[in-house]
């Protein structure tokens, strides 16, 4: 598979984040409403797409257990099949639930529903105390080290090296760009600004293909491969080639997110995928510089 560019998401294929993002999403709803779901079930939010962004994907799972103590009676399997038929994200989430719900019922599960307390607890949990008070510039309530300190490095040092020194890299991340700062500082990689996009960089988010046309355009790419461990990633790959046919993209999907082992596999097949790898570290055997092409 050729490439001359290489587009990264930096979770679950630089840094895993089970230990962080996802166990902030589901303790942040139990420490405010006192009841949650199952950590394995925020893949089931993933797959329906339109979650990059975790703090809404943290409210979707909120207006779920307000909607289920009002009556909801849709399993988290049947809410978020459609969820993803109805588009995506929480938009869709909360159309699902007014479609369910009677208008009282549907009034006292919104009353009850308070995202900013959500996101400001989610922000305590992972980024603790210390970081808190540095990036979101207030005064923690709740006194924890967190979360982000427990994200392993997925990519191995040495491929790091060969992959920056064989292709142009970008990076493109739902993270806030103090976030990816952090992650990207922990992995060894460093990308210019110019050649990143993150949350804070564009008002619309994964699948939409905006950001990754923009990095192809800055790095001078015209076969991009973008490496990301969600659907919505090989999404975001196929929208750019259908908005963009001048150059070539490619869906990669690696198996060190949520999606794993062989139905994770299938399911990134399904989506489209050029390729699907056990980790980043596979990237060298896969792909092939344009320079490295024997020539005719």
């Amino acid at each position: 598979m050729y490439a001359d560019t290489l587009v990264l998401d930096v979770d679950g294929v630089l840094v895993d984040v089970a230990g962080s993002y996802r166990r902030a999403i589901v303790e942040s709803v139990e420490r405010v409403y006192g009841e949650t779901i199952a950590q394995p079930a925020i893949q089931q939010f993933k797959d329906a797409g339109g979650f990059n962004n975790d703090w809404e994907l943290t409210d979707a799972v909120a207006l779920y257990v307000l909607a289920g103590r009002e009556g909801f009676p849709l399993s988290i399997e049947t809410f978020t099949d459609r969820i993803a038929a109805s588009g995506g994200g929480l938009a869709a989430a909360r159309s699902v639930v007014d479609d369910e719900l009677d208008p009282a019922q549907r009034e006292r599960a919104l009353d009850a529903w308070d995202r900013d307390r959500l996101r400001d607890v989610f922000q305590q949990l992972y980024l603790g105390s210390e970081l808190y008070r540095e990036i979101e510039g207030g005064s923690p309530e709740l006194h924890t080290r967190g979360y982000i300190h427990d994200e392993p490095v997925l990519l191995n040092p040495e491929i790091r090296d060969e992959l920056t020194d064989r292709f142009a890299i970008g990076i493109l991340t739902g993270r806030p760009a103090a976030e990816a700062d952090i992650a990207l500082e922990r992995v060894g990689l460093d990308v210019p600004d110019a050649h990143r996009f993150t949350m804070d960089d564009w008002a619309a988010s994964k699948p939409d293909p905006t950001a990754l046309v923009t990095l192809a355009d800055r790095l001078g790419g015209t076969e991009i491969a973008f490496v990301g461990d969600t659907l919505d990633d090989i999404r975001t790959a196929e929208n750019a080639a259908r908005v963009d046919p001048d150059r070539t993209y490619r869906g990669i999907g690696v198996l060190t997110g949520g999606l794993d082992g062989d139905a994770g596999r299938e399911k990134f097949e399904r989506a489209g995928a050029s390729a699907v790898v056990e980790s980043v570290d596979d990237l060298p055997e896969l792909l092939e510089s344009i320079e490295e092409t024997p020539a005719d």
